[in-house]
């Protein structure tokens, strides 16, 4: 078992330094998904399942402040996912509550909640709130937690806000509509004020966005990996960011 190690090890270290950091993404987006496949093959529990998530977010961050990635953002509850059964809805509040303290407590990147956080128990925005307080300071990554998050919402959230904001400056709608523009929108997005991501990785197989950042990834590279989330490697990752790297990117064209 040492040897078939050690080579892999040789391989992770070689893949790495294959990449400069000029062909690295400014931002990644990743969905993390395959936890409740990925506790069924070992008949394990689903909240097993997104504690084993949970464990690799905190390891994928530290990869990502490794190879000095600026932003993360992590799509970890939809507002989809709000629908789940009570008990396993339960459960999964309570993993993500403590996997922004010891996110917190860990020290690496900058933490921002993005959604609808209104719709969030307490605790949990409670959490969220000094989870970001507390690590604005921080080295590493902007590590956004998409939590309570829906890509068709935040476009809504971001019209309101723009028609709100007119309205209170006493601007007429029909006025406000007849000058929105494309910026209008990206500048009240829940992640404004930062870069549109340019990869997105998904894990377990599924070819979909599922409403991931939808209006930031118009020009985004997509990678989607067959590894289940708590089962994604370093090498996994260091494959996505040389695919990444060997593609032109068109923007449109």
């Amino acid at each position: 078992m040492k040897l078939p190690r050690l080579l892999y090890s040789f391989y992770e270290h070689r893949l790495a330094r294959t990449l400069g950091p000029d062909e690295l993404p400014r931002h990644v987006g990743v969905l993390v998904d395959g936890n409740r496949r990925w506790a069924r093959q070992f008949g394990a529990t689903t909240v097993e399942g997104h504690r084993a998530g949970a464990r690799k977010i905190v390891e994928f961050l530290r990869w990502c402040h490794e190879l000095d990635i600026r932003v993360v953002t992590l799509y970890i509850l939809s507002t989809e996912n709000l629908n789940r059964p009570p008990e396993e809805l339960a459960a999964l509040l309570q993993i993500i509550t403590d996997l922004m303290g010891e996110l917190r407590d860990e020290g690496i990147g900058r933490i921002q909640a993005v959604g609808a956080l209104a719709t969030l128990p307490r605790a949990l925005q409670e959490q969220l709130a000094c989870s970001a307080e507390r690590t604005a300071a921080n080295p590493g990554p902007h590590v956004n937690i998409a939590v309570g998050y829906g890509g068709r919402q935040e476009i809504v959230d971001a019209v309101r806000e723009v028609f709100a904001e007119a309205g209170a400056r006493g601007e007429s709608l029909a006025d406000t509509a007849a000058s929105l523009s494309v910026q209008d929108i990206s500048s009240h997005l829940y992640t404004r004020g930062q870069p549109d991501p340019d990869l997105l990785i998904r894990t377990s197989g599924e070819q979909r966005l599922s409403g991931f950042l939808m209006w930031q990834s118009a020009y985004s590279e997509f990678y989607f990996c067959e590894a289940l989330w708590p089962d994604f490697r370093r090498v996994d990752f260091l494959r996505a960011l040389r695919d990444y790297a060997r593609r032109q990117r068109r923007f449109g064209g």
